[in-house]
This record gives C-alpha cells, sequence and structure tokens, in this order.
C-alpha cells in the first residue's frame, strides 16, 4: 500500500511541477499567437524544457503504474494532484486558499486512503 501511494504522490508532483513551470514560462511570454517568433521564443526557454521533463517522467510513471496496478486502484490516486497543485498555488504563486478548499483536498486524501486500502 505504502508503495503505491508514495509513486502516485510522485507522479503527481511530477506533473504539478510540469503545471507549474509551463504556469511561470506562460507568465513570462508574450501573448499566446500562432507566430513564428511566439512558438522560437517558447521552445528555445529552458523552464519550457524543465515542463517537459517533469511531464515525461509523471507519464512514465504512469505507465508503470498502470502496468503493475488495477486502473480502480491507480486511476483515482491521480487526484492526488489537485493536493499539489494547491499547495504549489500557495507556494509558488501565493495564492490565497479558503478553507473551504482546504476541507476538500481532505476529503481528497481521506479518498485516496480509501481506495488503496
Amino acid at each position: 500500500m505504502l508503495k503505491i501511494l508514495s509513486l502516485a504522490a510522485v507522479q503527481s508532483v511530477c506533473l504539478v511541477l510540469g503545471q507549474v513551470f509551463l504556469k511561470y514560462v506562460m507568465a513570462r511570454m508574450q501573448p499566446f499567437g500562432w507566430t513564428w517568433t511566439f512558438w522560437g521564443s517558447l521552445l528555445a526557454n529552458w523552464q519550457f524544457a524543465l515542463c517537459g521533463l517533469f511531464f515525461l517522467c509523471g507519464s512514465l510513471l504512469w505507465i508503470y503504474m498502470l502496468k503493475t496496478w488495477p486502473f480502480s486502484v491507480i486511476y483515482p490516486l491521480s487526484s492526488l494532484s489537485y493536493v499539489f497543485g494547491m499547495a504549489a498555488a500557495v507556494l509558488f504563486f501565493h495564492e490565497s486558499v479558503p478553507a473551504a478548499r482546504w476541507a476538500g483536498v481532505a476529503l481528497i486524501m481521506a479518498g485516496c486512503c480509501l481506495v488503496v486500502k
């Protein structure tokens, strides 16, 4: 149980870090457009490359998890990314999160614990 929960947590953290770096990149980029300038500056950005690396790691872990455990167990665990996403919003983007959302996060965590039992 601890192994699957740990792997699901690492996989979710990888996905969230990918999203965090993508958010950083897009906040500093010129407005989105279908121009060579936009896409060239995006593809040359090291933070965008790091974003892709985190997504790749998360996807490889997901493939391993799909092969190893039942889908009905691992898919609900992907909701851990909501938990880590909320934490990232506070830590990296200094967003304020109301208590009701934290209560929702607690319910997600409780549900994940029930799924792996």
